[in-house]
């Protein structure tokens, strides 16, 4: 005789058993538990779910103009032992065009198939006509479990939307070796009239040369230019009497002074700071005169800021950098400097 332990007496007996067995083989049996649990909660179901779509241009496949349809009746077809196909199911699609059938057990059902069987409310003139039927594929299968997906179905309308785009006419055949046809005789043409000379072309004038944009020249001048009265037009962003403070900054204020100016800070010498802001002023100077100079004027002023907040090693190494960008070092840059009229 077969007994069937439900789960709720397969729990009774580990309740009743639990005092003679050891913590390692409890935590076995309550798993052993759940797991039957689960199993029996689902036993014997098989889902077979699908879409259909509304084939508006009756190409028979799924295009960009088709969508997911609603209210379709979906019909489940299956062989029975005579071969003849009955009729399992019958669904209709949701609002996103899906449909899923549920049967009790788990029989074989990889040689059933679903088509269109109707169209019912919501179709909007979308079930005139179904598509061919698809065939159910396994997708899962497990504890008794069945999971079967259908390729999408297709639903027609009765004739094809005005936006599709229509087939092309097959184009006319031509044969291999046509006749050929016969041309007329050619006609003799007159004799071509010569040509007058060519008139002769004044000569092209030269156009005066195109003047010189010393903002796009690479060009890197040391201190010692930017010092020389003769340069002074050169000075065109930044003047020799506005303050340090005010074109560097509040740490630059702190440092120098707010009375310290530009025309003094570049005659600077002899201390780390003081040769600082002069190869700093420097480099700012020749960031504003070319565009190709090494740093740009926003760069000056933030390596001059990180240098005064940093170690007096730190501002050694900001000014030789400067200087060497000043000098034209790395980039073969010379200056370009000419005589202010």
């Amino acid at each position: 005789m077969l007994i069937h332990i439900t789960s709720l007496q397969t729990v009774v007996l580990f309740f009743c058993f639990s005092g003679i067995m050891n913590w390692s083989k409890r935590i076995f049996f309550t798993a052993f538990v759940l797991l039957e649990a689960a199993i029996d909660g689902a036993y014997g179901d098989a889902l077979v779910t699908g879409t259909v779509f509304c084939d508006q241009c009756k190409d028979g496949q799924v295009s960009l103009f088709d969508y997911p349809v609603y209210g379709i009746k979906v019909t489940m077809s299956c062989p029975g032992s005579d071969g003849q196909f009955t009729t399992w199911g019958e669904e209709t699609t949701n609002w996103l065009g899906s449909y899923a059938m549920r049967v009790d057990g788990t029989p074989n059902l990889s040689e059933c198939y679903t088509q269109v069987s109707g169209n019912g409310q919501g179709s909007n003139g979308c079930g005139a006509a179904g598509g061919p039927a698809q065939h159910l594929r396994l997708m899962f299968n497990m504890f008794d479990m069945e999971m079967y997906a259908v390729d999408p179905l297709l639903s027609q309308p009765a004739q094809p939307m005005s936006f599709c785009p229509r087939s092309a006419s097959p184009a006319p055949v031509v044969p291999v070796n046509p006749t050929p046809i016969p041309l007329p005789p050619a006609i003799p043409l007159p004799p071509a009239t010569p040509l007058p000379p060519a008139i002769p072309l004044p000569p092209v004038p030269r156009f005066p040369p195109s003047p010189s944009l010393p903002f796009l020249e690479d060009s890197a001048c040391p201190h010692q230019k930017w010092m020389m009265p003769e340069y002074r037009c050169y000075w065109k962003v930044v003047t020799p009497d506005m303050k340090v403070g005010v074109i560097f900054g509040l740490v630059a204020a702190r440092k120098y002074g707010t009375d310290m100016t530009l025309g003094q800070g570049i005659i600077g010498r002899g201390d780390p700071y003081r040769t600082l802001l002069r190869e700093g002023t420097t480099a700012l100077l020749n960031s504003y005169n070319s565009i190709q100079f090494p740093y740009h004027p926003l760069g000056v002023i933030q390596n001059m800021n990180l240098a005064l907040m940093g170690s007096t090693r730190q501002v050694l190494h900001t000014a030789l950098s400067f200087m060497k960008a000043n000098l034209g070092i790395g980039t073969n840059a010379t200056c370009t400097f000419t005589a202010c009229k």
